[in-house]
């Protein structure tokens, strides 16, 4: 059985970091293209950041490039999210997801980030 968890969210203020994580089981992680996406109370789902299997290339959405890095341990089977210089427009639900979609064949349950002072 596939399952992501993320892990990592919280309250932060404006300006400050967290760094999600995101544990895969059930398949063979190191293969997968992995992805983070978001979604803000009351909107629609927004692609945040995706790297390849080997970690050695990464994209960005505009609205994060230069303050979030998107990495890999694939010994350890996680996805990791930092998120530095954050902003309350941030706030959302964060999911990791197989693949750099969409569509996203297996996602996690997400965590929470709220930017706020």
């Amino acid at each position: 059985e596939v399952q992501l968890v993320e892990s990592g969210g919280g309250l932060v203020q404006p300006g400050g970091s967290l760094k999600l994580s995101c544990a895969a089981s059930g398949f063979t992680f190191s293969s997968y293209a992995m992805s983070w996406v978001r979604q803000a109370p009351g909107k629609g789902l927004e692609w945040v950041s995706a790297l390849n299997s080997g970690g050695g290339s990464t994209r960005y959405a505009d609205s994060v490039k230069g303050r979030f890095t998107i990495s890999r341990d694939n010994a350890k089977n996680t996805l990791y999210l930092q998120m530095n210089s954050l902003k309350p427009e941030d706030t959302a639900e964060y999911y990791c997801a197989t693949g750099i979609g969409p569509p996203y064949d297996y996602w996690g349950q997400g965590t929470q980030v709220t930017v706020s002072s």
